[in-house]
């Protein structure tokens, strides 16, 4: 072969590598069920924590308030991971963005599974939340990219979705799990999710999402922007009032509604059901009506966990409550999802991972406080009060935004 031949030879990679010209897959379906996947055991990793609580305290040695600490490391985390991971990677390719993300995943539950001691549960925890949000950003920024504008609020919900089919039976499954076969087991079954997503995503994913032009102060520069900090604002403290209750659900199960630790799976079945109702429900209104259904949805939350403080007594009651209370979060979240992807410009995907970032400080943030009121001698139902303070709390911050929002326009209009 002559040397000319060789500089024009073309050398044809496996199909899974190669790059598309089109932004649309070969299998849309199955390309946002693997995203999706993605999020089922990260959905699972998070969640599964607080079903297994009792246990992995006992284990360890700790109170139950001091085994909450493993939710909150794994919160900030989230906190932490998002905003850094996200704009050190912008310039790269987000399949392959995606792919590593979820390598990371499997790699802190890996850590998570061995610890030996409280001390390093704790850091694996931490290790564990880092790629959370930054997936959460880059799976919806792909699955946005695959569909036409006016459904990708439907196509961002598919993604959730399987955040929230984790809690409808990842959760309650690794939960039953960990409680037969020590909790260990539990993260055992993410890390083996998260290498089965790693395939998924190779086959079915198309490669060419990459932004040249994206640099980390582009993306950074969104968060001096007002609205990007007060939508990240509203999540941050009005979602941490489902997780002031849900943090501690095991033992509300047991020790409120007076139910056997084997109905512990049963409330997380019902936070799943919920969750499914929700994001389906909040992909459909993210695109209709945003704002309205962001203020409706925090003010729902706050009444049900008002109501919850009483249903939590009453046995089939206690799992009406948690399924009403996980409808109206995720509904939330969603709405959320999309509202910083709106308002972050041209960083959108850091948008979207701000608000796993949000959310997570939500958790650490409920947790925290929930968990300070039950040390108190408060007891467990006035975590739902600690909700219900957070919640209407971050309807104040969604309210200023509207404010500032209506001022810059007024202003704009003005200068014109």
């Amino acid at each position: 072969m002559t040397d000319s031949q060789l500089r024009h030879r073309t050398v044809r990679l496996p199909r899974i590598l190669r790059e598309r010209r089109d932004d649309r897959p070969a299998h849309l379906t199955l390309a946002l069920l693997a995203l999706a996947l993605g999020g089922f055991a990260i959905g699972t990793t998070e969640y599964v924590t607080m079903g297994l609580l009792p246990q992995i305290a006992d284990a360890a040695g700790v109170s139950i308030p001091s085994a909450g600490h493993l939710i909150s490391a794994y919160a900030v985390g989230v906190v932490v991971g998002a905003p850094v991971i996200v704009s050190l990677t912008a310039r790269l390719p987000k399949h392959a963005l995606a792919i590593g993300l979820i390598a990371a995943v499997a790699f802190g539950n890996l850590l998570t599974a061995i610890a030996p001691t409280y001390e390093t549960l704790v850091l694996a925890r931490f290790v564990a939340g880092l790629p959370h949000g930054a997936y959460f950003g880059v799976a919806s920024l792909i699955a946005a990219s695959m569909v036409a504008p006016e459904r990708r609020g439907r196509a961002v919900a598919s993604v959730m979705m399987g955040l929230s089919a984790a809690n409808l039976a990842g959760v309650p499954a690794s939960t039953w799990l960990g409680q037969a076969m020590g909790w260990r087991s539990a993260y055992w079954v993410v890390v083996a999710l998260a290498v089965v997503t790693i395939g998924m995503i190779g086959a079915f994913v198309p490669q060419h999402q990459r932004d040249t032009s994206a640099t980390v102060r582009r993306e950074l520069r969104a968060l001096r922007k007002p609205q990007v900090l007060l939508t990240a604002g509203v999540g941050a403290v009005g979602f941490g009032g489902l997780f002031a209750v849900y943090s501690y659900i095991a033992p509300i199960t047991t020790d409120v509604t007076g139910l056997a630790e084997a109905y512990v799976p049963v409330a997380l079945l019902a936070f799943g059901l919920g969750s499914i109702a929700g994001t389906a429900i909040g992909g459909r209104l993210a695109d209709h009506a945003l704002f309205a259904w962001l203020v409706a949805m925090l003010t729902t939350m706050a009444v049900l966990l008002a109501i919850f403080s009483w249903t939590a007594q009453h046995g089939a009651l206690m799992f009406a409550g948690v399924f009403l209370l996980s409808t109206a979060a995720s509904a939330l979240g969603l709405l959320l999802q999309m509202r910083l992807m709106q308002v972050a410009g041209s960083a959108k995907m850091l948008g979207a991972a701000l608000n796993h970032s949000a959310l997570n400080a939500a958790n650490a943030l409920g947790a925290a406080l929930g968990g300070a009121a039950i040390a108190a001698g408060f007891g467990y139902l006035s975590t739902a009060w600690v909700g219900v303070l957070l919640s209407l709390a971050g309807l104040g911050i969604l309210v200023a935004s509207a404010v500032l929002y209506r001022s810059e326009r007024l202003s704009l209009s003005l200068a014109y």
